[in-house]
């Protein structure tokens, strides 16, 4: 074997050492990169939207699998839990399922799906459609018995989204409703609470992710999607823009994200969780 010195001349040979603990330690180079993407280490607190909280549980949960020093801790409560634990530093990142308002502009906002809200009914109900004003006149009260838009002659329960839920901003916007127009019975949290509110009442009516209704519908629940301005409510529909109730779901931070919370970001947003958007019955943002 050659020595080092019967290769390179001495004073090379200190440059050259140099140059081998540099590449070997990725400075300068692309290897920096994977260094610090291998010793990724720490907690990551995500609160917010429910819709987006399955959907970016899962992706966490693949997260961890990539870096096992990291844990991700996805926690509801409402998108403006979301924008105010974002901006008050009680989370690293916050969920928004919907579009961001002008005020919301001191937050950086990444989105990472769309979703469309649709109107639910019990599977057994025989109403296959509402028009719009007739949805507008059963939240505002007007009408109160599903014999007057060809159903069984029962009182309609209504169900309503809680103050500080997205999918609540959603559904009055494209109504023109304000929520103090609407006459509730019940007003449930997530969407999860007004799918089993509607699956354990046939009278009843209520709004929720199509994501969710979707994935709940393929696993056996009793409920069913009507359709929105004529058009179908279905994740194919939102897909082609043609659903009309449909909505951007973010992930937002207070400051612009570093290590641990751009990566996670970095990773929410490519292709690499398509998969995961889909199974969760959402739209990827570029196929």
């Amino acid at each position: 074997m050659y020595r080092l010195t019967q290769i390179f001349p001495q004073k090379a040979l200190g440059s050259f050492v140099v140059f081998l603990c540099a590449s070997y330690l990725g400075i300068g180079g692309s290897a920096t990169a994977q260094t610090s993407t291998d010793q990724l280490s720490g907690k990551l607190v995500i609160t917010g939207a429910s819709t987006l909280a399955p959907l970016i549980s899962e992706i966490g949960k693949r997260f961890e699998s990539l870096h096992p020093k990291v844990r991700v801790d996805v926690q509801t409560g409402g998108s403006s839990r979301g924008v105010a634990d974002a901006r008050q530093g009680l989370a690293d990142i916050g969920m928004v399922s919907r579009a961001m308002k002008d005020e919301e502009k001191d937050l950086y906002a990444y989105p990472v799906a769309r979703d469309g809200v649709g109107i639910i009914l019990h599977k057994d109900n025989p109403v296959q459609a509402l028009t719009d004003d007739q949805v507008v006149a059963i939240y505002m009260g007007k009408i109160t018995n599903w014999k007057d838009v060809g159903g069984n002659d029962v009182p309609i329960t209504v169900v309503n989204k809680a103050e500080g839920r997205s999918t609540l901003e959603v559904f009055l916007h494209y109504f023109k409703l304000k929520n103090t127009d609407v006459k509730a019975h019940v007003v449930i949290g997530d969407n999860e609470q007004g799918v089993k509110t509607v699956a354990g009442n046939r009278n009843a009516i209520g709004y929720v992710s199509i994501g969710t209704a979707e994935y709940d519908e393929s696993q056996g629940v009793p409920i069913k999607l009507l359709p929105t301005g004529g058009v179908a409510a279905s994740t194919e529909t939102v897909r082609n823009s043609t659903f009309p109730m449909s909505r951007p779901l973010h992930i937002v931070t207070r400051t612009s994200p570093v290590e641990l919370a751009k990566t996670f970001i970095d990773y929410a947003q490519s292709r690499a969780v398509h998969d995961i958007i889909k199974q969760q019955y959402f739209v990827p943002l570029v196929d």
